[in-house]
Parts: structure tokens; sequence; C-alpha cells
């Protein structure tokens, strides 16, 4: 099957197409893309489920880390203020967790961006492709209306005028059955029309399912920058209460971050699958959903030798058609206008007429050969293969940083919370005080300098 025009299946899908699947009994399931199939949806959700296993034993791991750190460490003695050992590398440790956090969102708006220009190039390779079909079926039901007036009126009106010459009429008649002839050739080219699946409207739906998975990546993003820059700012000011809160939302993100790569690993697996061979799959559910000849179909999405143009004897037949209306109306002039000069203004109004139907008989040829539309298909593969798939890997690595940085700052953030000084320490008391020791020691010294 020949690839569409400057696609090729990268890398990345490569190996991500060469990797095992299983379905919920562990039994292998082909890697080829059939998402009809319940094995082949079996996988994908095992794929995704992996991400939740990761995200219960990050829990566990949590949890049995500040249990331990709760209820194990020995008790300190009352009244000591000596900072316990290692304490300054806990607070780093999650300082630079949290910077590796900022890094991670720093891809994931790039990979985000990147999904989004795909998703994109997708959406403008459909609209294309509708404006193609569009104009085809209006510049063919535009000439056959052009070929039908000309044999109600200008043909009939010529064959009264030449009603006294037998043989002058039969070329006239001659040229009404060739008009439909072409007419009847030309309406089986607008091979779109009535089909049910229209480009326009899947555009619309991948552009509007885009606008919103664009939008909660966004606001995901945005919180969890929230969420790292106010845990730096309660570190710095050593804030327990902002410390507190957001480690309850550092857990809220950390489910969050596992969740999307559940769905973005599950995605960019199967993407893999449909972008190593596209071609088979895009054919029939294309197929199934217009009705249309596997030979029309296999012409467009392939468009090489070995696939014959479908219309090729109905453009010939139409050419063939105006060729043989065009040279009996020079015989008519030729013949009739001398005898009949009322037959001249029928007459040229046919030779307009002709002369735009055969302007969009080659506008037809042009649209109808399949390197426009496979020139769509190509695009379209190229920004779901390409530039969509690179984005989710981009994605997939932010929701690894983003759940590693998350978890090492919650095992973190206790033991840094626990360094912080007593709110009920003598610096946070009143100057004014008159009980404040610091107050009296210093009474205590401007007396004896008086003395």
């Amino acid at each position: 099957m020949g690839a569409p025009p400057g696609y090729r299946p990268s890398a990345w899908v490569h190996l991500l197409h060469q990797l095992p699947r299983a379905d919920f009994q562990l039994r292998p399931v082909p890697s080829g893309f059939a998402p009809q199939e319940q094995e082949y949806q079996q996988a994908l959700l095992l794929v995704a489920a992996l991400a939740g296993l990761g995200l219960g034993l990050s829990l566990i791991f949590i949890a049995v880390y500040l249990i331990r750190f709760c209820c194990c460490r020995p008790p300190e003695p009352p009244g000591s203020k000596t900072p316990s050992p290692g304490g300054g590398c806990v607070t780093w440790s999650c300082i630079v967790a949290l910077l590796a956090g900022c890094i991670g969102i720093g891809i994931g708006f790039y990979g985000n961006s990147e999904t989004s220009d795909g998703v994109s190039q997708l959406s403008s390779a459909l609209l294309h492709a509708n404006h193609t079909l569009s104009a085809i079926d209006h510049l063919v039901l535009e000439t056959v209306e052009r070929l039908g007036e000309a044999v109600r009126t200008e043909l009939t009106t010529l064959e009264e005028v030449l009603e006294p010459r037998t043989e002058l009429v039969a070329a006239a008649r001659g040229a009404r059955r060739q008009a439909e002839v072409g007419a009847q050739q030309l309406q089986g080219l607008a091979f779109w029309q009535g089909v049910p699946l229209s480009p326009l409207q899947v555009a619309e739906d991948v552009s509007f399912v885009e606008e919103y998975r664009w939008l909660a990546y966004v606001l995901l993003l945005l919180l969890e920058l929230l969420v790292c820059l106010f845990t730096l700012l309660g570190l710095a000011k050593q804030s327990k209460w902002l410390v507190i809160v957001m480690t309850v939302m550092s857990l809220l993100v950390l489910v969050l971050s596992w969740g999307s790569m559940g769905l973005e690993a599950a995605t960019a697996v199967g993407l893999s699958d449909f972008c190593s061979n596209p071609d088979p799959y895009v054919l029939n559910l294309t197929q199934e959903e217009t009705g249309l000849s596997s030979d029309i179909l296999s012409y467009y999405f392939l468009c090489n030798q070995a696939v014959s143009n479908p219309f090729q004897q109905r453009l010939t037949l139409s050419q063939r058609a105006l060729a043989n209306i065009h040279s009996q109306l020079l015989g008519l002039e030729r013949e009739a206008v001398p005898q009949f000069p009322s037959a001249q203004k029928p007459l040229l109004s046919l030779e307009e007429t002709l002369n735009v139907t055969e302007g969009n008989f080659h506008q037809l040829v042009a649209l109808l050969h399949c390197r426009g539309l496979h020139k769509d298909y190509g695009a379209a593969l190229r920004g779901l293969c390409e530039d969509a798939l690179e984005g989710l890997l981009f994605l997939l690595l932010f929701s690894l940083l983003s759940a590693g940085a998350l978890a090492t700052a919650l095992c973190s953030l206790p033991r840094a919370w626990a360094l912080f000084p007593p709110s009920d320490d003598y610096d946070d008391t009143d100057d004014d005080d008159p009980f404040n020791p610091q107050q009296e020691s210093k009474r205590f010294v401007q007396w004896q300098s008086s003395i």
C-alpha cells in the first residue's frame, strides 16, 4: 500500500507498536489496531490500569513512610530546641523535588501545545477535504443544470428554426443527445453527494473534544504550578498552615497526575497501533460509514499506479460528448446561419454554455484526481501520528515527573514541618508586655548603666 506523501511511521510509533499487549486474563493480544474488538479494548484498559497500580503503590509507600515517621521516631527531651540531624537534607530534598515538578510542568505545557497543533492539523486537513468534495458536487450540479437548460431552451429553439432543413434538424438533435449523454456521465462524478459522513462534522467534533482536552490539561498544569509555588513559599516562610494545605493539595494533584498518566499511556499505545499501518482501518471504516465502493476509496487513500482512476471512463465519455457537441455546433454555424439568420442567437448562447461547461469540466478533472484528497489524508496522518503523538509522549513525561516530585514532597513535607519553630516562641511575644523576660533584662541593664 502506498503511504501518503511525506508520512512515514516514526521511531516512537515502531517502539510503542512493538510493546506486548494482554487482556484481563493476561493472554497475548495482537498489536493490530482493532478498537471494536473486546480483547483489544481490554489490552488498552490494562495499560491504563498500570497507572492505577502505580498510584496505589505510591500511596502505600507514602502512608508507610509517614506512619513510621510519626510513630517510630524517638521522643525528644522536653525543652529541647536542637534540630534533628538531617533536617536540612529533608528540606532541600523537598525543594529539589518541587523544582523538578516545575520542570515537568514546562514539559507539560510544551506537550499540550504539540498535541493541540497535531489535532488542529487534522481538523484543517478534514476541512480542506470537505471543501474539495463540496466543490466537486457544486461543479457537477452547475454543469448538469447548464446542459439541461441548453437542451430545454436553445436546442429546442434551434430545432424549431431549422425545421425546414431535415439534415440540420438531425444535427441539432445529435447535439441534444450528446448533451444528455454528457449530463448523465457528469452526474456520476459527484460521488460524495448524499453520503452521510461529513468531513466538516468530523472536524467540528474533533475540535470540540480537543478544546476541552486542552483546557483540562491547562487547568491541571496551573493547579500543580500553584501547589509547587505555594509549597515553596510555605517552606521559605515556615508557615505550618500553608504547608498543611499544600500537603492535601499535593495528594489531590498526585491522584490526578497518575490518572492522566494512565489515559496518556493508553492513548499513545492505541495511536501507535493505528499509525503503524493506518490505511486498512481507514479504508474499512470509511466504507462502512459512507457505503462507497472500495475502488473509489482505494484510489484516493492509496493514490498509486496500482489503482486506476474509477472515473476515467465517465470522464472520457463526457469529454467526447462535449467535443461532439462543439463540432456539431461549428457545422451548424457554418451551414445554418447563412440560410437561417435567426439561428445565430441560440447558437451563440450554446457556444457560451459549452465554453463554461468545458471550463467546469477541466476543473472537475483536476479536483477528481487523487493528488488533492490524498495530500489531505497525508496531512491528517502527519498531524495525528507525529505532532499529536509526540505531544502525548511529552505529557506522559510530565505526568511521570509530576508523580515522582509530588510523592517525594509528600514524604518530605511532614519532616520539614516538624523542624519549624513553635508558634508560641518568645520571638512572637509583644515587646510592650511588662512580663516579657527580654523586657525585664533590658530594664535591668538600663538600671545598672544609670548607677
